[in-house]
């Protein structure tokens, strides 16, 4: 055959990064801190909301925009934690994922030809989504912590040239996986100014929304005055209630903007599994106690990889929110972050993932002194973890 099998716009895209480390992690034996998902199932009433409703029959296609009952528990979640007013029947799609929800964004809103901002170091099926509907990536580097910034920060200058006339929408992740900066009210008063002076709109993805550290606290880009009327949120249940093989993700947007995006969803999905459709709703309705102690689990869990990461002989950047740490690497010998994360998971016996995959490619040297770790595990594994890391590379080696 002398026609290629693939397509142009998957060929240059090989299996994951994430696949490639989880299954090096299985053949060599090692604990996987690299594939962001939890090793703990989320709550029993969730679960069983879902059972439940797959015994009442709750079993076949649900409307296409979603089950209302689920649009409206968004909508009431909205209003207890951002105090953002949402109509559940014309701001409210629910997708099956935040990944499906992202890439119906970017195919209701972005035409070929046209350019989308993000900030790198960025989850990777931005890349990919961008790619498939024909459009140019500009990617703004977000930069480690420093003498004169505490956390991880962008330089204004790089941000405002990335705007040009072709510029259609710009993706925001924050609390952003993986570095776990937080952005501040004050830059997205300041990124909202310049997508209002530029039309652009903006793709918030919050699916770490109820994973944050004191003295950072998640804003809603949405509830920023300049970026309302322009902004399509994107969040999930997967983080918030470890259950990720769920997949139900939802948008939130004015009409105008959600009704384009419904356009691409009913031909992508058409609907969502509507047990787990039910279930959710309920998981949204949870008291305010189970996300305080979401956050402050989340924050122990951090602080015993922080600490077994630096005994280990590494440079922890301490993360604001979601739940990867990225160290610094930088020292320690190794061509790069791939060559750290294959040693990591064949000598050592961690398997990490290496971040420059996570770069454009103006700016993969970046990462190449980096490795991010996943703290969304047991204590026993994260423990497990750090006695292989202590043994292999700090005073044990």
């Amino acid at each position: 055959m002398s026609r290629s099998v693939s397509s142009q716009r998957v060929s240059r895209f090989g299996t994951t990064v994430f696949s490639e480390f989880s299954a090096l992690a299985q053949k060599h034996g090692a604990v996987n801190l690299g594939q962001g998902f939890p090793d703990f199932d989320g709550p029993e009433v969730v679960k069983e909301a879902a059972r439940r409703a797959i015994h009442d029959g709750v079993n076949q296609y649900a409307m296409s925009t979603g089950a209302r009952d689920l649009r409206v528990a968004i909508a009431e979640h909205s209003a207890r934690f951002h105090g953002q007013t949402v109509d559940p029947d014309t701001m409210v799609t629910v997708t099956s994922g935040a990944t499906e929800a992202i890439l119906d964004v970017i195919l209701g809103l972005v035409d070929p030809g046209d350019e989308v901002i993000a900030f790198e170091p960025f989850y990777d099926s931005y890349d990919a989504n961008i790619t498939f509907v024909g459009a140019t990536a500009r990617w703004v580097p977000l930069r480690p912590p420093d003498a004169a910034h505490a956390q991880w920060w962008f330089d204004w200058d790089d941000l405002r040239a990335a705007f040009t006339p072709r510029t259609r929408l710009l993706i925001l992740n924050t609390p952003h996986n993986p570095t776990g900066k937080v952005f501040t009210r004050e830059e997205l008063e300041r990124i909202g100014a310049l997508c209002a002076e530029h039309d652009v709109k903006v793709l918030s993805d919050e699916v770490y929304e109820h994973i944050t550290f004191t003295p950072a606290r998640h804003v809603r880009p949405a509830t920023v005055p300049s970026l309302a009327d322009r902004t399509v949120t994107v969040s999930s249940g997967g983080k918030t209630f470890s259950l990720t093989g769920w997949k139900v993700g939802w948008v939130i947007a004015p009409p105008p903007l959600r009704d384009a995006i419904q356009r691409a969803h009913q031909f992508v999905t058409f609907a969502t599994a509507s047990p787990f459709q039910a279930a959710m709703a309920a998981a949204l309705r949870l008291p305010d106690s189970y996300f305080d102690g979401l956050s402050a689990a989340y924050a122990a869990r951090r602080e015993r990889l922080l600490a077994g990461l630096r005994d280990a002989g590494l440079k922890a950047h301490v993360p604001e929110g979601s739940y990867f740490i990225l160290t610094d690497i930088s020292g320690l010998g190794f061509a790069d972050d791939v060559a750290f994360c294959r040693h990591l998971v064949s000598e050592v016996g961690v398997a990490a993932i290496p971040p420059s995959v996570f770069y454009g490619p103006e700016h993969r040297h970046l990462g190449h002194g980096l490795a991010r770790f996943a703290f969304c595990k047991t204590d026993a594994v994260l423990d497990e973890a750090v006695r292989r890391l202590r043994a292999k590379l700090g005073s044990g080696r």
